[in-house]
């Protein structure tokens, strides 16, 4: 078997990592969904958002990113997707969710930080 076959193991960071992912995903799509009076704006948010998301994370941060940059600028990208589905659930009314949202999100990110230097 070849080194580029070759399973990498999955640990407890990286699958927190993934929830964590997932759950700023889901997060643009109720923010799109409950944050907008007018349905057509907020269809268009609950759509463009998430999907803008991925998009810079399959890009730019991903295990496997079409684009191979430097730290800082991965870490850009998370800290930009993070922070606005932070932002979505203070503007939800929901400051609690987004601190601890913040806060997992940091701590798992900077772990990770640490250990892709």
């Amino acid at each position: 078997m070849s080194e580029a076959n070759t399973p990498v193991p999955v640990t407890a960071l990286d699958v927190l990592r993934a929830l964590v992912e997932l759950f700023a995903v889901v997060t643009l799509i109720l923010w799109g969904l409950l944050g907008f009076a007018f349905p057509l704006p907020g269809l268009v948010v609950a759509i463009l958002a998430p999907a803008l998301a991925i998009v810079l994370w399959a890009l730019f941060r991903s295990p496997k990113a079409v684009f191979r940059v430097d730290n800082f600028v991965k870490a850009l990208v998370e800290i930009v997707v993070m922070a606005t589905a932070a932002f979505a659930w203070f503007d939800l009314q929901q400051p609690i969710i987004g601190v601890i949202f913040l806060i997992v999100a940091a701590v798992t990110g900077l772990i990770n930080g640490l250990r892709e230097i």
